[in-house]
């Protein structure tokens, strides 16, 4: 048996394909273009490679993309006082401030700073709290592209464990919480029809781990040494292991971060249309 691969990479596409769609008729009907602004602190070269990714796929999907790249040692003064000003700025629907902070900046004060109808990270507690109640809210991006890969395996006529485990509720699953840690791991994960694996160790969840025909999403990203001096980069699911017995896959890299910036664009969208009383958006 070997496993369907999920792609990320066309999944991805055609969410973002659907929203330039969604976009294009805002724009026509409204005259209303979503903006999303990307605040960037330091010259973190990770980081700096993700929020160009943002600026291109905010620009190609037809919204106004803001960059706003601060000094390392920028005062939190000052850096909560730009984001207040996004906060009232009626052309930006989504504020997004690109995480890790420098150590000098408390992340909580300035995740809470941000507006929660503009904060379309979902890190806000009025998001998490809405979220974990049950209710509309703008949802991290990565557990919804987990949602989403699900989705395109399964069908469905809903920080990553926590509110994934919201969005799981949502679609009226029976969800299992485990962690490193939790006792018997091997055998809990072998009774899951799904598992998401989200652990940050390298291939921890080894084939006999999983049920035969089980869905499985590897949401870890790790960079392990290569036999050329390069590093490779690794999911925390041993891939070739697991796709002898999963029913379906997603592959590292090329599965769950393809979906992130999308559904960013996602939640800009779902933003820009609640701001100004619309209907949501059909993505």
């Amino acid at each position: 048996m070997t496993a369907r691969i999920i792609d990320g990479k066309i999944i991805a596409a055609e969410l973002r394909a659907r929203v330039a769609g969604e976009v294009a008729r805002v724009v026509r009907e409204h005259g209303i273009t979503p903006g999303l602004a990307v605040v960037l602190v330091g010259s973190d070269p990770a980081s700096e490679v993700y929020v160009r990714s943002k600026h291109k796929q905010t620009q190609a999907a037809g919204m106004a993309s803001f960059e706003h790249v601060l000094p390392a040692d920028v005062a939190q003064n000052d850096l909560l006082a730009l984001i207040a000003k996004l906060n009232r700025d009626p052309a930006v629907h989504g504020i997004l401030v690109q995480l890790p902070l420098p150590k000098s900046l408390d992340t909580e004060t300035i995740i809470n700073a941000v507006d929660p109808a503009k904060d379309v990270d979902g890190l806000h507690p009025n998001n998490a709290g809405r979220l974990a109640g049950g209710f509309a809210a703008l949802s991290p991006c990565t557990p919804l592209g987990c949602i989403i890969l699900t989705e395109s395996v399964i069908g469905r006529s809903n920080l990553v464990g926590r509110p994934l485990v919201q969005l799981l509720l949502n679609e009226n699953a029976t969800v299992t919480i485990a962690h490193s840690r939790s006792r018997e791991l091997a055998q809990l994960c072998a009774r899951a029809d799904l598992v998401y694996a989200a652990v940050g160790k390298p291939e921890m969840v080894r084939g006999d781990w999983i049920k035969p025909g089980a869905t499985v999403v590897d949401v870890g990203i790790n960079r392990l040494p290569g036999a050329d001096g390069k590093t490779r980069l690794v999911g925390d699911v041993a891939f070739q292991e697991v796709s002898n017995v999963a029913g379906a896959i997603t592959p590292v890299p090329g599965g769950v971060g393809q979906m992130t910036v999308a559904c960013l664009l996602v939640n800009t969208l779902r933003a820009a249309c609640a701001s100004h009383g619309l209907p949501a958006p059909g993505v």
